[in-house]
């Protein structure tokens, strides 16, 4: 019983703290069991009516914290990874897994040739490989 109630006191404390930072937060997986949870309910907030049901959740609920800020900034650069790079201080090559990575939390297959493309690129900016050698090999792909 001790441990339920300390999964519940971090659980209701990591709930409470987003609440207080004005952080939007969806609870996909239960505090217990880790268990996806279900959406059984809607209400209205003005007039109280309330539907029942078996509700999806948004793919987009599975990005982690840190993803989902990511996407904040890649929406407001208008999906310019150029911009991105300049905002965050990370690479083409990082923005491009990055954008990988949130491709992947959503269900969406990334381009299967990205990760080559990725290395050659990290080979290209530490100087291991020239720019005509990297144009060759991108070529290749």
């Amino acid at each position: 019983m001790k441990k339920i109630l300390d999964k519940l006191t971090v659980f209701l404390y990591i709930v409470d703290m987003n609440i207080n930072n004005m952080e939007v937060i969806m609870i996909t997986k239960c505090p217990f069991c880790g268990g996806a949870l279900q959406i059984r309910e809607l209400s209205c907030n003005r007039c109280g009516v309330k539907i029942q049901g078996k509700f999806p959740y948004s793919a987009f609920f599975q990005l982690s914290p840190e993803q989902m800020e990511f996407v904040k900034i890649f929406l407001k650069s208008r999906g310019n990874i150029k911009e991105v790079e300049k905002e965050l201080g990370i690479s083409y090559p990082t923005v491009r897994a990055r954008l990988n990575a949130v491709l992947g939390s959503i269900g969406i297959e990334s381009d299967t040739e990205a990760p080559k493309r990725v290395e050659i690129l990290d080979a290209l900016s530490r100087g291991e490989i020239d720019a005509a050698q990297a144009v060759e090999q991108l070529k290749k792909l």
